[in-house]
């Protein structure tokens, strides 16, 4: 009779095996779809080139995948009657960059069918867009797979919201396995993209929230002449220094009080998180650095490896 030790090292080193087959690994289409990666970066960086503002839109669209449901396509699906998706969600309705990875997927089903999936296109093409805005370039580990619910509820659930106080994204990050250091890091990606006035107009009305910039506020109020949004609801950049350059300027934005949301703003309400903007503002390249790590933990949120989920054919909607 075997030692019963022998078996307990067996299915250790079994185990240890699956779990290692099961992460994600840069190069994963190395030898499946050489030119995965190439595809996409080409596809995003036309893309940007004829509208920078879809690089911000790409970006969000990893942030928004991978906090519901962790990062499986689930944002990519198109909303129905029959199924009102995350794209139906109040926080959502304003995403872009679909009709990108859309492009990039119908390429890729042409070169390397049923390989690549949709969940590591929008990794791929976030990470292809904060370089083509300027900012570091990265490697991405590869290997997710798509999933296969996606409901209008989840995002309010599960994603921070511009009007959170600093304890509350804090702990919606933490959720997600994030620190408080990492959500600063991460929240620096607002050095690209727009709000409208929707999200702001809480610090303009009934009254000007007295942390604002005098000069920005009045600047925002002439966008923005009433709390009602319902029929007019302008968008302006959220660093309107830089608008489509991925650089540290956020964080100066933040230190001079012209920022537009709540969240935004309240990141100077605690030493901790106050310390990090000041560094940040004024070292550009330990954000960078910083930056790329929480990306790349990001973008390993509860994902779907190995035989879990599919390879979506079509990135809107589920396999049939």
């Amino acid at each position: 009779m075997q030692n019963p030790s022998f078996y307990l090292a067996f299915l250790l080193a079994v185990s240890m095996a699956a779990a290692s087959s099961a992460q994600l690994e840069v190069g994963f289409y190395d030898s499946t779809c050489p030119s995965a990666e190439s595809t996409i970066y080409s596809v995003v960086s036309q893309a940007i080139a004829s509208n920078p503002g879809l690089g911000a839109g790409l970006i969000r669209l990893l942030f928004h995948d991978c906090f519901v449901n962790g990062c499986d396509g689930s944002v990519l699906i198109a909303s129905t009657a029959s199924n009102p998706s995350e794209q139906a969600s109040p926080i959502d309705l304003s995403l872009r960059g679909f009709s990108v990875i859309d492009q990039a997927k119908s390429e890729l089903e042409a070169a390397c069918p049923g390989i690549v999936s949709c969940a590591d296109i929008v990794a791929f093409a976030a990470r292809d867009s904060v370089y083509e805005l300027g900012g570091p370039n990265y490697t991405v580990a590869a290997g997710r797979r798509d999933g296969s619910v996606s409901n209008e509820a989840a995002p309010l659930e599960n994603l921070p919201q511009f009007n959170m106080t600093l304890p509350e994204l804090i702990s919606t990050f933490a959720a997600k396995g994030l620190t408080e250091t990492e959500m600063v890091v991460l929240s620096g990606a607002h050095t690209v993209g727009e709000a409208h006035c929707s999200s702001f107009t809480n610090r303009l009305y009934p009254t000007v929230d007295p942390t604002l910039n005098s000069t920005f506020a009045r600047s925002l109020l002439s966008l923005c002449p009433s709390s009602d949004t319902s029929v007019d609801n302008p968008t302006t950049s959220l660093d309107l220094q830089t608008p489509n350059v991925f650089d540290n300027q956020y964080y100066q934005d933040i230190l001079n009080s012209e920022v537009l949301l709540t969240s935004d703003e309240d990141l100077v309400n605690s030493t901790d998180t106050l310390s990090l903007v000041q560094e940040f503002s004024s070292q550009g390249g330990v954000w960078y650095t910083q930056f790329v790590a929480a990306m790349q933990k990001m973008g390993q949120i509860d994902v779907l490896t190995g035989t879990d989920g599919n390879i979506r054919l079509n990135c809107s909607v589920f396999n049939s």
